[in-house]
C-alpha cells in the first residue's frame, strides 16, 4: 500500500499549517490567526485576521469574519472578508458578504447581499 502524499497549499500569508479534514465535524466559536482550511463540517462562529479556505465539499453553518475567505463548499451564514472574497466554482454562499475585493467564478451560487467596504489596513 502507498502513503498518499498532498502537497501543502501556500497562500500569500504562508502554508495553510492546519485543516480540519472531511470526516471533522466542530461546533463552536473558532478563533485562528495562521491559514486554516476547513474540508468537514462546521457550526459556530469563525473570528480571524487570517486566511480561510473551505475547501469543496466542506459544509459550514456560521457567521464569518476573516481576512481572506476563499470558498470551494458550502456557507450558510454572513461572511466578512476585510481583505478578500474568491468565490470557486463549487463554492455556494447563502447569507450576506462584506468585502473589500472579490472574485467569482462561473458556477458560483450566491443567494444573499453583496456589500463593498474599504481594505482595512493591517
Amino acid at each position: 500500500m502507498t502513503k498518499k502524499t498532498t502537497q501543502p497549499i501556500i497562500t500569500e500569508h504562508g502554508v495553510i499549517a492546519t485543516i480540519f479534514g472531511k470526516e471533522t465535524t466542530f461546533n463552536g466559536t473558532l478563533l485562528f490567526k495562521k491559514p486554516l482550511q476547513i474540508s468537514g463540517e462546521f457550526v459556530g462562529e469563525i473570528i480571524s485576521d487570517g486566511y480561510l479556505v473551505i475547501s469543496e465539499g466542506a459544509r459550514v453553518k456560521a457567521n464569518i469574519k476573516a481576512g481572506t475567505v476563499v470558498v470551494g463548499g458550502t456557507i450558510i451564514g454572513n461572511v466578512t472578508a476585510t481583505q478578500r472574497l474568491e468565490m470557486l466554482a463549487t463554492g455556494k454562499v447563502q447569507g450576506n458578504i462584506r468585502t473589500a475585493k472579490l472574485q467569482i467564478a462561473d458556477g458560483v451560487v450566491f443567494d444573499g447581499n453583496c456589500e463593498m467596504i474599504q481594505e482595512l489596513e493591517s
